[in-house]
């Protein structure tokens, strides 16, 4: 794990409780949202980037395997910028409402029961194509077919204990990060690294 990291997760877990869950759970007073602009980047080739933002979950397995750090040095290595990060034990309420279309599915109750028993650690990255990419780099749902190389092929155990969740559209994306974060705790910053 990079110094960054290391120091990133560090004041995760030194932070007060009573923040680390504050925009979960009913507690938020203002959801987080698309930024007010878009952000456009002029690169050298001439075309506009336009900046996406998706929720990426260390899920508690991950959390238990010590593997938060790995997963955070894959994206800041790929280029995104990471605008909110935050540790918490996910109520039942916001579980139920992330994974509201497979509550008919027969293993709902053992997700939930499963994401509910430990912490997880959920963020929001920035960047060109970004939840595309971010869908690539996790990779498939079930381990056996997560190729080598993404998170799940590299990290996942079994389909039921996959490591990671990543938005899968840009909608859904918008919705998920406003369900895990208000807007007060995503930080708008800008990045040299993509000025040309």
């Amino acid at each position: 794990m990079g110094f960054f990291q290391y120091c990133v997760v560090r004041s995760l877990l030194q932070m007060p409780r009573k923040l680390r869950g504050s925009a979960v759970g009913g507690e938020c007073l203002e959801p987080a949202s698309t930024p007010a602009r878009s952000r456009r980047h002029f690169s050298s080739s001439a075309a506009f980037r336009i900046q996406e933002r998706t929720l990426i979950a260390v899920k508690p397995d991950g959390v238990q395997r010590r593997l938060v750090g790995d997963i955070i040095k894959r994206f800041e290595q790929r280029g995104f910028k990471l605008v909110g990060m935050k540790m918490l034990q996910a109520p039942e309420g916001v579980l139920a409402d992330h994974y509201h279309d497979l509550r008919q599915k027969s293993f709902y109750p053992a997700l939930i029961r499963y994401m509910s028993s430990g912490p997880l650690v959920a963020m929001v990255w920035e960047g060109y194509n970004v939840v595309g990419t971010s869908r690539a780099m996790v990779g498939e749902t079930n381990s056996a077919e997560a190729k080598p190389g993404t998170i799940r092929g590299d990290f996942s155990i079994h389909m039921s204990r996959n490591v990671i969740h990543a938005s899968d559209s840009v909608e859904v994306a918008q919705k998920e990060i406003s369900l895990w974060f208000c807007s007060s705790e995503l930080v708008d910053w800008d990045s040299n690294f993509y000025q040309v």
